[in-house]
This record gives structure tokens, C-alpha cells and sequence, in this order.
């Protein structure tokens, strides 16, 4: 039943409470929820949907069961199939058709889960996200390209811009959405919502409902956005941070991103074991990096690297530290790494115990032996983020979760209700 409830919701959303999303500074997804775009005439039966989420550490097919069981009624999704490539496409910034193959690969996913008979009427979309905004636009464009021609050569339904890159803010405001629904908070008037964090490897975003006028009132202007359902409107805050998701961030503390050239430059860091001398590729750039093998090491010299990255680089709503939180993405995949919560079912953390953990992992580098020479550094950033980015108290709460009632908080499925209403498909 939980399932199902997740796949009404974007349409509950979409088509009963005419939902409208909208910026105060316009952007490329006001009114994607058009009540006109929903299909009236609806027949039984069985229809897909495919989503690709071009990420910048791997790329991701979702492929949605959608059942219409009464004309009329709103359909239920019945199942999804997952599957992902590593790297991302930004990896082949270079050879933007062998990027392309792994897009095909993903693909005949696709034509093993669907019926040959509803190929050609299920659409098929990329929306690729900050590891390709982070690309110069014209080799950004040639990865595009070459995956719509793969596109083009399916027997699937190819809509026009079925490729592109996708808002950042975009990917915020469907994750709170998704959350707050399928956790009860927008069934009824004067519920609390929960605040959605999400951290990538280019980009992180962060999303919730200011409760104060305070808050309205010292916001910029770009970070709130407004949207109406169930008669209700919402004004939320809600921004996305390209350049500061874990993996960009681990440049930046690097040095990297500053540096002319990495052609036999090594970048070396507190956060790293003394001993270590590696290399990592990224954005399809190798970068070769170890530890200081004559100065600092451990916390707190890494976390005065880590700060220079953030401190004063976002903006610090005051709510925030007082409200509750859902995190995503590499929240929960270092937590859960370090054993702070289960790796299956998530679990509560409170800010400060990502402090903890980092200052356990990083004063004991002189004893590392397995696992990511980066876990020092990326704890560490987090703890930063948090704290010194967005301005969270050691106390605020955080729920880590993959998944809520068995549903992917991603945007993916959010985006692919809005593709079938977008063109009227029906089964």
C-alpha cells in the first residue's frame, strides 16, 4: 500500500490539487504541474516510464510500472527496475560517445523490463545534474548529444527534450515534496514538515518550509519559491550549491580547483594519512594527492582546511537550527560507512555526531589501513557544511534515509510523473 501511495502522490499533486510551482526569479520548471497538462480520457491498463539520472559519480535508469486499474482514477505504481553505470558521464568530458555507450548499456535494462508492445509509446528522458553543469557548456553539449542519438535509435518514445540538464533547485523542491507526503506531513493543515538535505558529488541542496516571518524576510530573494496544492500554498526556501558536494568539496580543501595545472603537481592535505601517495580521477581530470609527510595531521588541522571551503560561502538561515531534517545521498552513505547508522534501514543522528565521528577517524590516520583514504576529509566536510555552511546546532536532528515506505526520495520518480502528464500518455 506504501508503494502505491508513492506513485498517487505526483499525481494527487499534479492533477487533483492543480499544483504550480513557481520562482520569484523564473526559472526553466515554473508551472511544470499544469493542471491542463493531465489526461482526461484515461483506459485501463498498464503503462512505463524511463528516467536516467545522470549524476556526476555514475549514471542511473529508472524504469516505472504504472497500472490504470479504473478510468478515471488516479494509477498506482505497481514497481521499479534500477539499475546504474559508474563513472558518470562527466568522466568522458573527452569521448563523449564511449560516454554515450554506457547510457545504451542502461538501456537494454529498459527493453528487458517492458513489453515489446508498449516500446513505442513509453517515453524515455535524461536529466543530467551538477557534473555536467559543472563542465564547459560545449563539451557538456556533445555528451548531450551523443546520448539523444542512442535515444533516437530506440524504439522508445523520444520527447523533444528528452535530454538535458536538469535546475539544481529542481531536484530540492520534488525531495521535499516526496518526503513531506509520504511521511503524513501534507495531509493535513498545521502538521509540521521536515527540512530535506541533500549532498552530491558536485552539488548539494538544501529545502524546507520557513515557519517564521523572520525567515521570509532576510531570505535573498533567489532561494524562496512558492508553489500551491491541496489549497494550500507553500513558500519554500530552498537552494542548491554547485560546487559543494563531497567530491568537488574534496578539490577544493585540496587546493585543486585554484591550481593552473595537476601535470606532476602532488596536492596534499591534513586530512589524509602521512604515508599516502595515490591518485583520483574525477570529471575525467587525474589529480594526484597525499598526505603532509612533514607538517599537521588529524582534526583539527584538516578542519581549518575543510572551513576555508565553506565558511562564509553559504547562506545561514537562523530557523534551521531549531527544525528537523531528512538527509540524503552522501549523508547517509559516510554515516552509514562509519557505522553510525545501519547500512539497510538509515537511522536518527543528531550534527554533533558527525563531529564525533570525524575527530575518532581523523586524530587515528597514523593507524589507517582499509577503507577510503578520503573518509577523514569527507566527515570532516560534512561536520563543516552543517555547522559552519548552513549554520545547524550540534543538537539539530537528522533522519538518514534512502529510501521513505520503500520509495526513493530522489527526484526521479517526481520527474517521470511530470513527463507522462507533460505529454498525455495513458495506457
Amino acid at each position: 500500500m506504501a508503494t502505491s501511495w508513492g506513485a498517487v502522490f505526483m499525481l494527487i499533486i499534479a492533477c487533483v490539487g492543480s499544483t504550480v510551482f513557481y520562482r520569484e526569479q523564473q526559472t526553466w520548471f515554473e508551472g511544470v504541474f499544469l493542471s491542463s497538462m493531465c489526461p482526461i480520457n484515461v483506459s485501463a491498463g498498464t503503462f512505463y516510464g524511463i528516467m536516467f539520472d545522470a549524476g556526476s559519480t555514475g549514471t542511473r535508469i529508472h524504469v516505472y510500472t504504472f497500472v490504470q486499474k479504473t478510468a478515471g482514477q488516479l494509477p498506482f505504481l505497481e514497481g521499479e527496475i534500477f539499475d546504474s553505470v559508474k563513472p558518470g558521464l562527466s568522466a568522458f568530458v573527452d569521448q563523449p560517445k564511449q560516454g554515450a555507450e554506457t547510457v545504451q548499456e542502461l538501456l537494454e535494462v529498459a527493453k528487458d523490463s517492458i513489453p515489446r508492445s508498449h516500446w513505442e509509446r513509453t517515453p524515455v528522458v535524461l536529466k543530467a545534474t551538477a557534473g555536467l553543469r559543472l563542465l564547459p557548456e560545449q563539451k557538456a553539449q556533445a555528451l548531450l548529444l551523443e546520448v539523444e542519438e542512442i535515444f533516437k535509435n530506440s524504439p522508445f518514445l523520444v520527447p523533444d527534450g528528452s535530454v538535458s540538464i536538469m535546475d539544481g533547485s529542481y531536484e530540492g523542491i520534488l525531495a521535499w515534496v516526496t518526503v513531506n507526503f509520504l511521511t503524513g506531513q501534507l495531509h493535513g493543515r498545521g502538521q509540521e514538515t521536515v527540512g530535506t538535505l541533500d549532498l552530491g558529488g558536485a552539488s548539494t541542496q538544501i529545502t524546507f518550509l520557513p515557519q517564521f516571518e523572520k525567515t521570509l524576510e532576510q531570505t535573498p530573494r533567489g532561494y524562496l519559491t512558492s508553489f500551491e496544492m491541496f489549497n494550500s500554498t507553500f513558500k519554500l526556501y530552498t537552494h542548491s550549491y554547485l560546487g559543494f558536494g563531497l567530491k568537488a568539496a574534496r578539490l577544493a580543501t585540496l587546493g585543486a580547483l585554484e591550481a593552473k595545472g595537476t601535470d606532476g603537481h602532488t596536492f596534499r592535505s591534513a586530512c589524509l594519512p602521512r604515508w599516502l601517495e595515490a591518485e583520483w580521477i574525477f570529471g575525467g581530470v587525474k589529480y594526484q594527492y597525499g598526505g603532509n609527510q612533514e607538517g599537521e595531521m588529524g582534526f583539527e588541522p584538516c578542519y581549518a582546511e575543510v572551513l576555508r571551503v565553506v565558511q562564509g560561502k553559504l547562506h545561514q538561515p537562523e530557523e534551521v537550527r531549531g527544525s528537523a531534517f531528512y538527509a540524503f545521498s552522501y549523508y547517509y552513505d559516510r554515516a552509514a560507512d562509519t557505522h553510525l547508522i545501519d547500512y539497510e534501514k538509515g537511522g536518527v543522528l543528531k550534527v554533533e555526531d558527525f563531529e564525533r565521528k570525524a575527530r575518532e577517524v581523523c586524530d587515528n590516520l597514523g593507524s589507517f589501513s582499509s577503507g577510503s583514504p578520503f573518509l577523514c576529509m569527507d566527515l570532516t566536510y560534512i561536520t563543516a557544511l552543517l555547522k559552519d555552511g548552513f549554520g545547524f546546532a550540534d543538537g539539530t536532528l537528522l533522519q538518514l534515509t534512502k529510501k521513505v515506505n520503500n520509495i526513493e526520495t530522489g527526484w526521479a520518480l517526481g520527474a517521470t510523473f511530470h513527463l507522462l502528464q507533460s505529454l498525455g500518455i495513458t495506457s
